[in-house]
């Protein structure tokens, strides 16, 4: 009897790391994260960027691309966002694409800042008006929106690590109007995808 006991308990103990397994698998390989800068800097500007002591007004000299534009990890896996100016992240679900996205944007930010800071999503405004074209507020099929960065206390760059537990194909755009879609052009700009594969196939990229 004992001997059956332990020959059930192994067998128990097997069971669970077998489903523990693809949990473990998602946290481990090549596929298991990926790394996509959120903006960037340039270098090539006249006089050059000096960031020391203060950001260039309206963020002069960052670049509103995601690099690289695609990316893809496993079911469980995770995504770095390195957040270089004053960005913000929203992910949108598996199929969305960049023409789904409303263009309505938060309420204006109370001016001055209320005692305490701020207690609901707003678009910072100076006196040419919204910043950026102000902050998009689309929660349709929306799984993810991360931190605005430069609204009390002031800071541009910040890095978000996100999990995507399913398979799909998720949309990541800019949330500052004016970065995701330029209104010089009227092109998107500002967006990418996060491609999730089921944890049994591999990335061939």
């Amino acid at each position: 009897m004992r001997r059956a006991l332990l020959s059930m308990m192994s067998m128990l103990v097997c069971c669970g790391l077998g489903l523990m397994a693809p949990a473990a698998m998602a946290e481990n390989g090549p596929s298991a994260m990926a790394t996509v800068s959120f903006g960037e800097w340039k270098t090539d500007l006249v006089p050059p960027l000096d960031r020391l002591l203060a950001d260039p007004t309206g963020g002069v000299g960052n670049v509103h691309k995601l690099i690289p534009q695609t990316v893809t990890i496993q079911a469980g896996g995770s995504v770095n966002f390195i957040i270089s100016g004053g960005h913000i992240v929203p992910i949108y679900d598996d199929g969305t694409q960049p023409e789904d996205i409303g263009l309505t944007t938060e309420p204006n930010c109370p001016s001055p800042a209320p005692p305490g800071g701020f207690t609901a999503p707003c678009s910072p405004t100076n006196a040419m008006g919204q910043i950026a074209g102000g902050i998009l507020n689309d929660t349709d099929g929306r799984i993810y929106r991360g931190a605005f960065l430069n609204v009390a206390p002031a800071r541009r760059d910040g890095v978000e690590v996100v999990q995507f537990a399913n398979p799909g194909t998720y949309l990541v755009i800019c949330a500052r109007k004016n970065h995701f879609l330029n209104p010089a052009t009227g092109q998107f700009e500002m967006f990418g995808f996060v491609k999730v594969l089921p944890q049994n196939e591999q990335n061939e990229q």
